[in-house]
């Protein structure tokens, strides 16, 4: 049934001629879709009949066949109920992938019925306002500036290997990592079931079994098919042991997972990993098995990230490819001045790079220190350059290989499976031109770059801010107290009014992203309008609901004749936190309706911070209460 099918158009294999030949010969793919992602990385899918594509090809091309209502998706500000109309413009340049569904199974060809997924640009008014854009054009004004500072400096220190006139292209290399949670329908594990066996380390890199095996191995047979090139699939350290049921099958499956696959290029890195979790998504669900993809699905136990890994390469006249990341002398040298200056321009702008990465309740949630998170803006290269960092503690880290200079690229870690990888990838590439240009325009020499990256708070350097520290060899939660933190590395937000308050706090460092013109200030502030507007509507209509469940689920259950001392002790201080989330009074006003009044009244600070208070309070509360209940018996 599946034999013959055609699951990948490589970019620029086949022109349009050939296309139309590959559909006439292939009449199991019976729709087209063109894919525009919005600013929150919402992807588009319409059923377009193939054969109407096929008549009107040409005008796919050029945006003019395909309209849709830019009000329903998010450009917060731009495509507005007045003003919403988008064209859709297929993008040639970038791999096409058709989409089976297996459950449909056409009559004629006795094969699954496709959909060809056509990657998309949204244009509004004349110009692009989709984040698939703003990466892609932001990849070309940087690919312009780095070939302007070869040109203007025949010489660059770490790359004297290289002659700038030798210089024929740049190439962006970049990769995630797709962390994921599955379980069984209607199954919930205890925290503390979940917890402990993360402590215990009885989940990471275990065996896979049963469906979830099955499932893990077809999701990566798949994404082969289609071209990703998948390098490895294991456990992740969150789970618990799965349980057999009387038909020797599995339940109560709760298991943290992870799929890795090769590299691409920038823009077809985030398409792909679009397609990914399409992939894991539809080969979990045939094995009965659901998936999410939310950073932290569960409070209190491991969360899931998705860490990027950025590079930029050379490539010369002669067809050789360079890293531009690495030294010259990968013994001697960490990195070029390149590279000093992309993490450079990273840690410096990360406050305004942040809010695109972490936009979201969820995104927040997971990172809190203790759970290997990012937290604080700091960096680790290693001890020495033979001995590369294995620092899980920072925010972006070195990975290197001594004896292969190719390998050499930067791992940022706060990214999650929801993060609009479009954007984030775009920022901080960006971030790191401004660096770059710094570090090579100085005329520094390594060792004065690699002394300004590792400079002590309070010295002044002549880029990085001089209050601030950059790099640290140690574990920064349990070599630095909480407030040394805070000073040397920043202090993290707690909350996504505080990480969007960053845009307007530091409109140099937004400058940074937005020169060029490519993610132009009115994008930057829509995509921030749009994470303010799903931020209230979330904590007013999720998360509040959801914290009033946990109140009223907080009930008595002990009674006079069998209540101990601490029973009472204990129920006194649930109630008094029940009450103070959830019962107004003519004297005070619950924290829930203190919040939503807030909102009303835009007031988003004072929000803000009873968010905060309530998170701890309910935190507090469910801790509380599992006490509680445990010390329960039968009188």
């Amino acid at each position: 049934m599946t034999k013959d099918l055609v699951y990948v158009i490589p970019a620029g294999k086949y022109g349009k001629e050939e296309i139309l030949n590959l559909l006439t010969n292939h009449p199991e793919i019976k729709f087209a879709s063109l894919v525009g992602i919005d600013l929150a990385g919402n992807d588009t899918d319409e059923k377009i009949p193939i054969g109407l594509f096929m008549e009107d090809m040409e005008n796919f091309y050029d945006g003019s066949a395909v309209q849709t209502d830019g009000s329903s998706v998010v450009l917060t500000g731009i495509a507005t109920l007045n003003n919403a109309k988008l064209d859709m413009l297929a993008d040639a340049s970038v791999n096409w992938f058709v989409d089976y569904n297996y459950e449909h199974i056409d009559e004629e060809t006795g094969k699954p019925v496709g959909t060809l997924r056509i990657p998309a640009f949204l244009v509004h008014d004349g110009l692009r306002v989709d984040s698939r854009s703003i990466l892609a054009q932001s990849m070309e004004y940087i690919k312009a500036e780095i070939k302007a500072l070869f040109q203007n400096n025949s010489k660059i220190a770490g790359l004297e290997h290289i002659n700038a006139a030798d210089v024929d292209d740049i190439l962006f290399t970049a990769a995630t990592e797709l962390e994921f949670w599955v379980k069984t329908p209607a199954n919930k594990a205890e925290v503390e079931e979940l917890s402990a066996s993360q402590v215990l380390q009885e989940q990471y890199w275990q065996r896979t079994r049963g469906n979830v095996r099955t499932a893990m191995e077809q999701a990566i047979l798949m994404m082969a098919k289609y071209g990703l090139e998948p390098e490895m699939g294991h456990k992740e350290v969150g789970g618990v042991k799965a349980q057999i049921d009387e038909t020797g099958h599995l339940n109560h499956v709760m298991e943290q997972l992870e799929i890795d696959w090769k590299f691409s290029n920038a823009l077809q890195c985030a398409d792909n990993e679009l397609q990914a979790r399409i992939i894991v998504k539809e080969a979990f669900r045939a094995n009965g098995l659901e998936v999410t993809f939310k950073a932290k699905p569960i409070i209190g136990v491991a969360g899931s990230g998705e860490h990027t890994h950025v590079g930029i390469a050379a490539k010369l006249k002669s067809g050789k490819v360079v890293n531009l990341f690495s030294p010259s002398d990968m013994k001697q040298y960490f990195l070029s001045a390149i590279g000093y200056g992309a993490i450079m321009g990273l840690l410096k702008h990360y406050e305004v790079i942040n809010p695109f990465i972490s936009s979201t309740n969820d995104s927040l949630n997971r990172l809190k220190p203790g759970f290997e998170a990012p937290v604080c803006i700091v960096t680790s290269l290693g001890h020495t350059p033979a001995v590369p960092s294995r620092n899980r503690t920072i925010l972006a880290g070195l990975v290197r290989d001594v004896n292969n200079p190719m390998a050499t690229r930067f791992e940022v870690r706060s990214p999650n499976p929801y993060t609009n990888t479009y954007i984030a990838i775009t920022a901080i590439y960006m971030s790191m031109l401004d660096g770059i240009k710094a570090a090579v325009n100085s005329g520094k020499t390594i060792a004065e770059l690699d002394a300004e990256l590792s400079k002590e708070a309070g010295q002044e350097g002549f880029y990085l801010e001089t209050e601030r520290a950059y790099r640290s060899e140690h574990d920064v939660f349990d070599d630095y107290s909480a407030e040394e933190r805070n000073r040397l590395f920043g202090k993290p937000p707690a909350t996504v009014w505080e990480n969007m308050q960053n845009i307007e706090k530091y409109p140099e460092k937004v400058k940074t992203l937005t020169i060029g013109g490519s993610f132009r200030p009115e994008l930057v502030k829509a995509f921030v309008a749009g994470a303010l507007v799903r931020w209230k509507t979330e904590l007013l209509n999720r998360i509040i609901p959801e914290n009033l469940g946990v109140v009223k689920e907080a009930v008595l259950l002990h009674n006079a004749d069998c209540a101990s001392d601490l029973d009472l002790s204990n129920w006194d201080k649930i109630n008094a936190l029940r009450v103070g989330l959830a019962k107004d009074c003519l004297s005070q006003k619950c924290i829930f309706t203190r919040i939503k009044e807030a909102i009303q009244a835009g007031d988003y600070d004072t929000a803000s911070a009873l968010q905060i208070e309530m998170s701890d309070k309910v935190n507090e509360l469910k801790v509380l209460y599992r006490e509680y209940k445990k010390n329960m018996i039968h009188c």
